[in-house]
């Protein structure tokens, strides 16, 4: 299967429809009277649907185990046709699309034995996804033209050449998928008068300001100490994410002080400095934070 253990869960919603075609009108009205020898035809597939739909995982090999949160199942009768309307809610990190259409496949199967014995001439046919929400695809930010960005190393080790780079690397790799143009990246020594100097001086410039590393309990690590009294507005919601999503994967995550905020139209952010602690902050809430732009142009006042 797809490895998903690097993304979010949000909430996922998909909507199927299959269609079953009987030959005479003599079908339909078995169906609407509940006249059919096997039982309540509507009935009895809607449960077998609810059945598949949470068991999707077991016949589709690729397809992951997913809490199913909510589901439902909807006829629309339009003379010798009855389309079944599947929807499908979760909240989890990959989308319910096939879940949905297994669902509504399966209750068109179940129409059809339970149908074959009065109709010799069923049909199934348009088994397709009408809808689907949520993850990637529907949280896209897009701008007049690229975020610019600003990458700085905070390693004093680094910056004297003792040890090469990683996290700022992926960092940067990371922006580049989201869309993200990296103008400035630099190692720098952990000093606060230093960082200070760098995040007035682009703050001008860069729309983001991304710092890796200093963020320890060490009496050496200043990072978080020489950003916060520059920080006009704390976001206290991308750090929680951030070490959230972190303590998930890591316990020690929690030790690690990240930091967020705006100085005038930047995002400033205090990451990580290992490799781990610098990718997962990334993928944690990257591309979604880059809606804050939206709202810090007035675009956008919904954080929801």
């Amino acid at each position: 299967m797809v490895d998903i253990t690097h993304k979010i869960s949000t909430l996922r919603t998909a909507t199927a429809k299959a269609t079953v075609i009987v030959s005479k009108q003599e079908t339909i009205d078995a169906v609407v009277n509940n006249l059919v020898p096997k039982g309540n035809v509507l009935e009895m597939a809607k449960t077998a649907g609810l059945f598949a739909v949470k068991n999707t995982h077991l016949s589709i090999p690729d397809c992951h185990p997913i809490p199913i949160e909510f589901t439902s199942v909807a006829y629309e009768i339009n003379e010798l046709s009855i389309d079944i309307i599947f929807n499908v809610k979760t909240v989890y990190k990959t989308g319910v699309e096939v879940e949905a259409m297994h669902g509504a496949s399966i209750v068109a199967l179940t129409m059809y034995d339970m149908l074959k014995p009065i109709d010799k001439n069923i049909e199934i046919s348009t088994i397709k996804l009408i809808n689907k929400e949520g993850g990637k695809s529907s949280f896209k930010n897009r701008f007049p033209s690229a975020i610019k960005a600003a990458v700085f190393v905070c390693s004093d080790s680094i910056f004297a050449g003792d040890k090469q780079d990683r996290s700022g690397k992926i960092i940067v790799e990371k922006l580049e998928i989201s869309g993200v143009e990296t103008t400035h990246y630099e190692i720098i020594p952990d000093e606060m008068d230093v960082i200070q100097e760098r995040t007035k001086a682009f703050a001008k410039e860069n729309q983001l300001i991304i710092f890796t590393g200093g963020t320890g309990l060490s009496p050496r690590d200043v990072t978080p100490q020489a950003l916060e009294p520059l920080l006009e507005t704390r976001i206290p919601g991308i750090e929680e994410a951030i070490r959230n999503y972190g303590q998930q994967r890591m316990p020690y995550s929690m030790l690690s002080r990240t930091v967020a905020g705006t100085l005038g139209n930047s995002l400033v952010l205090a990451l990580p400095g290992s490799t781990n602690g610098a990718k997962e902050s990334m993928d944690a809430i990257f591309p979604h934070v880059l809606h804050v732009f939206h709202i810090l142009k007035g675009n956008n006042h919904d954080t929801k």
